[in-house]
């Protein structure tokens, strides 16, 4: 059975407070990168060694462009991946907001208004005009 529209309209408000209650949110993507560098003579190089790294990156876009960030600190990175999770959870909260709004405006009655006066004029200019023709 399809929900009611107080239901729904229960439904949207909920979705909206849990938006409201969003804390620092950022955009992108966190990677970690390493590898071995370009002095044959470094530890990296040895059999076996893990190489450098992992050095970790924020990339995102901003006005079509690439950016990308390294952190500084094990706290930075943290401080990043809380707000990228919460980026992420607005952005599944705003597809939740999309979707109930979209059921309440399929189930919610159409409202014919009467036209104004302004609206009755323009119909009757409208209409002599067409029967001129």
């Amino acid at each position: 059975m399809p929900d009611s529209l107080v239901d729904l309209e229960s439904r949207r408000a909920s979705v909206q407070l849990q938006i409201a209650r969003l804390s620092d949110m950022r955009s992108g993507s966190i990677t970690g990168t390493g590898g071995r560098c370009g002095n044959p003579n470094c530890h990296c190089h040895r059999a076996g060694d893990p190489g450098h790294g992992p050095y970790y990156r924020l990339t995102r876009k901003v006005k079509g462009k690439t950016v990308t960030e390294t952190f500084s600190s094990p706290a930075s990175l943290a401080k990043a991946r809380r707000e990228v999770a919460e980026c992420q959870r607005f952005r599944e909260l705003g597809d939740q907001l999309l979707e109930v709004n979209e059921q309440i405006c399929a189930l919610r009655p159409v409202e014919e208004a009467a036209p104004s006066a302004q609206e009755k004029k323009r119909r009757k200019r409208f209409n002599r005009k067409s029967r001129a023709k």
